[in-house]
């Protein structure tokens, strides 16, 4: 099994380091780590450290540090716009889009969205989002945290514009006759895939984003829930773009 990853604010110039705080008590006394065993640091911008532990506190490691590296950004970018759902069906697909290597993800406040993110509501919901794929980044072993981008409840014409500044959009969509598996995909730049809440996107929604760039496309003939649907897209493209 490979070392198990902490996130830290910066990585340690020096050659040791006292991991405490959220990390330190996780490493301590939830997983029990002792001296002599490894583990991994990161700065969720790329940078990488490969430690062991010298002595085990309260709550704390002190740690040698062993090599330093750092993983480039993958290009292009993949940024999801995901429709909010109710439950917590969002969190799920922000986990499991994390896990397979999402970039950016970006809450959208679709027309048939049950769930309404209005006030500290949306607040404390986005927030719980950008920690799930916090954890869900350390749980993959990311050099890179994904972003939960923009307000949180983006409109429509919000979403719109950032299709329009992208190297390519998608939006999944059950009646498209193209396939997402034949689309033609950029080197570089962002590609935006849009997902729909339950209810789908309605067609003012589509004729937006298709008026700004984007292209209606599928996965296949089976119809995908809104927590498995950007997952299942995030891996099509992963596999294409070599990144898998």
């Amino acid at each position: 099994m490979s070392a198990p990853l902490f996130l830290v604010e910066s990585l340690p110039t020096a050659d040791s380091l006292t991991l405490d705080g959220p990390e330190g008590h996780h490493a301590a006394t939830v997983q029990r780590l002792r001296v002599g065993e490894e583990l991994l640091l990161a700065d969720g911008h790329g940078g990488t450290a490969t430690a062991v532990v010298t002595a085990v506190g309260r709550g704390s490691l002190e740690l040698d540090i062993r090599s330093r590296g750092y993983v480039d950004a993958s290009v292009p970018r993949l940024v999801v716009v995901q429709g909010i759902a109710k439950g917590d069906r969002g969190e799920l697909a922000v986990q499991a889009m994390t896990e397979v290597g999402v970039d950016e993800i970006v809450p959208w406040a679709a027309a048939r969205s049950v769930t309404q993110w209005r006030g500290d509501r949306g607040v404390r919901a986005r927030e719980k989002w950008a920690a799930t794929a916090r954890e869900a980044a350390k749980q993959a072993r990311r050099a890179w945290l994904p972003v939960v981008a923009g307000a949180p409840d983006e409109s429509t014409g919000t979403v719109a514009r950032r299709i329009a500044g992208a190297a390519a959009a998608f939006v999944l969509h059950e009646e498209a006759a193209d396939r997402l598996t034949t689309a033609e995909l950029p080197d570089a730049g962002e590609i935006v895939l849009v997902v729909g809440p339950e209810g789908g996107i309605a067609p003012a929604e589509l004729d937006a984003f298709t008026a700004a760039g984007a292209r209606p496309v599928r996965l296949g003939s089976a119809v995908l829930r809104t927590s498995t649907a950007g997952v299942a897209a995030l891996a099509v493209l992963s596999a294409r773009l070599h990144r898998w």
